[in-house]
């Protein structure tokens, strides 16, 4: 029997999806003054983390603080609600140290459900998605599976992995979302009406465990830092360290239980056959891809502050359920281990972003945005940054405003949604340092110096937020200055002769020192300058003059990539008609539409001698 419509009202926006994407999205176009509908399957599930209770880590420390430095929550919702902060890759260079807090999931969903529930022009429903709607190729509104007809100008699709969801353990599938929430069976018909590619993506999550049938004594002890920043630049102190995690490892009886199942296994026997993530497989995948290991790092890590619940970092698996309680109790600590939640894989469907324009905003209707797992991401953080780009680039439109697309060498989150929408992804995509050819300049430490101003432009960042990044900055300034002092040898001799150095001829400024390998604490507590600065300010101060050679010739590589972002290309170029061109790059360029030469020269297949026809055929048909 049909259901009768009705209507809900009119908006400006309607954001399907409460995970970290939706809830980015959702407050980014509330807070720049659009009214806003939030529709989710489950309000029980806003901001929920399904796997792992952290935020942050190698590479995703790096987006949460540029989330926010552009006026995102996730920083000050993970600053509120952290167990734990430590800071990643302490002994490596400035560029790939990370920040990562161990979060208390249940009041992470709190807070940022009372974040929601309070912001102005923001209206929160439970409710699934049927169908977009759609007039004269642009969105028109969201049609939910009771009748109900949101109307609105445009939508942001957050989907995470509950569409078509389906749970696998062992021979066991289930029709389910993840913790067993429900899923969204009902929207992937009306994107594939409306154009989109669909894919099919897995991902998975390991047990938890009881904490009172741990011996953690058989573990190492992993304490969070004290001397480190916090996530947001707004939050005034450090959060408190108030648990620890630990480490502990699998073992050849782990494995060799493994090995005995692997034909109970559903990503070995064909009942999984879709893609799941390269950089966080299955245990029974780290055993098998990588035979000569005779152990793997597994990290327990606290659920909440108020559970016993431990989660098993590293044991993701789809196994049955005999075998994962064999198998976790070959572990270290975990002899005697009483399992709380089995793990178990999920797939789910996804869309190609080779549909998606660099707003993220689709092809083929205005007003239809993407963001999080449904463009075959992985991870809250990857989520969230999408969320925001999409909710500021939906706001930006409804207000006749420029969209906002950030460039490869100004956030990682410009590198994250450029590699998405030209080089595609064919299994659950995650940031990490190395995808970021200038991460020399897009440091976590200088991401308020890169992006605030972007998005105080845009309308997100209050001006509580601005007038802390101008006083960040201004001392940043004043510090760099005092670093340029030259002071005479017989002031700095005293200062080096004892360390071995020969005596100097001539003047030295405070930043040679620091180039001649020199900490610059030890030069403030000996020379007294700089005093009472902040440390996250001397941390900016002390790797931009210690890199300041690499900064100057990556700036230069920026310069002259910036020249080929610059040349745009018509919209409406036929590709396929351009002679010279190769067959495969006529395809690939006719498929994903690129918005400028730059964007044409990291499409996958096309080369430079295309990219150089391509510049004479625009010399010649373009003013």
């Amino acid at each position: 029997m049909a259901i009768e419509r009705f209507s809900e009202g009119e908006f400006d926006a309607v954001v399907i999806g409460a995970g970290h994407a939706g809830c980015e999205a959702a407050l980014a176009l509330a807070r720049t003054g659009c009214s806003t509908v939030m529709l989710t399957l489950n309000l029980d599930s806003i901001a929920f983390m399904a796997c792992n209770p952290s935020v942050g880590g190698t590479a995703k420390g790096h987006l949460v603080r540029e989330i926010d430095a552009l006026g995102g929550e996730m920083g000050v919702n993970a600053d509120k609600t952290a167990l734990q902060i430590r800071m990643l890759n302490t002994g490596k260079g400035a560029a790939v140290q990370s920040l990562r807090v161990q979060s208390d999931k249940y009041e992470y969903h709190t807070q940022m459900k009372k974040t929601l529930e309070n912001t102005e022009n923001l209206r929160i429903v439970q409710g699934e998605a049927q169908e977009i709607l759609t007039e004269n190729g642009s969105c028109r509104g969201v049609v939910t599976t009771y009748g109900g007809v949101f109307y609105c100008k445009a939508v942001v699709i957050a989907t995470g992995v509950y569409l078509n969801s389906e749970t696998i353990t062992g021979e066991v599938r289930q029709k389910s979302g993840p913790n067993g929430f429900q899923p969204a069976t009902e929207l992937t018909a009306c994107l594939a009406n409306l154009g989109y590619s669909i894919r099919r993506f897995k991902t998975g999550t390991p047990a938890r465990v009881d904490g009172r049938s741990i011996d953690f004594s058989k573990c190492a002890e992993q304490k969070g830092d004290t001397d480190i920043y916090s996530f947001s630049f707004l939050s005034d102190a450090l959060p408190q360290n108030r648990a620890s995690c630990y480490l502990t490892y699998t073992s050849p009886e782990t494995h060799g239980i493994i090995w005995d199942n692997l034909d109970r296994a559903p990503l070995y026997n064909g009942s999984i056959q879709s893609a799941g993530p390269r950089y966080c497989p299955s245990i029974e995948t780290k055993v098998v891809r990588f035979k000569d290991k005779e152990r793997h790092q597994l990290f327990l890590e606290p659920e909440g502050a108020e559970t016993l619940e431990v989660y098993v970092q590293g044991m993701s698996t789809s196994l049955p359920h005999d075998v994962q309680r064999a198998m976790y109790r070959t572990i270290p600590g975990l002899e005697n281990c009483r399992i709380t939640r089995y793990a178990y894989a999920i797939e789910y469907d996804c869309i190609d972003t080779l549909d998606v324009l660099p707003t993220l905003e689709f092809k083929k209707v205005k007003g239809i945005y993407t963001a999080g797992q449904i463009n075959g991401t992985s991870g809250y953080e990857e989520a969230a940054a999408q969320g925001l780009v999409a909710g500021i680039n939906a706001s930006l439109a409804i207000r006749g405003m420029a969209p906002m697309v950030l460039r490869r060498d100004e956030a990682y989150i410009g590198v994250l949604i450029d590699d998405l929408v030209t080089k595609g992804t064919n299994e659950p995509y995650r940031m990490m340092t190395s995808r970021a050819e200038y991460r020399l300049f897009l440091r976590q430490d200088n991401a308020d110096f890169r992006l605030t101003e972007k998005g105080y432009a845009v309308g997100l960042v209050t001006k509580e937020r601005f007038a802390r990044y101008q006083a960040r900055k201004a001392l940043y300034e004043a510090a760099m200055e005092e670093m340029r002092v030259r002071i005479s040898p017989k002031k700095a001799d005293p200062y080096f002769l004892p360390k071995g150095y020969s005596p100097l001829t001539q003047a030295i400024t405070y930043a040679d020192m620091i180039r001649r390998g020199e900490k610059l604490r030890d030069i403030c507590a000996y020379f007294g300058i700089l005093q009472g600065y902040p440390a996250d300010v001397l941390e900016t101060v002390a790797v931009n003059v210690q890199y300041e050679g690499y900064l100057k010739e990556e700036k230069e590589q920026i310069e002259r990539a910036k020249k080929l972002e610059e040349k745009e290309l018509p919209k409406d170029i036929d590709y396929r008609s351009i002679e010279g061109l190769r067959l495969e790059a006529r395809e690939k360029l006719d498929r994903i539409r690129p918005i400028n030469i730059g964007q044409a020269g990291r499409i996958s297949g096309v080369n430079p001698a295309d990219i150089s026809v391509l510049m004479v055929y625009m010399a010649l048909h373009t003013k």
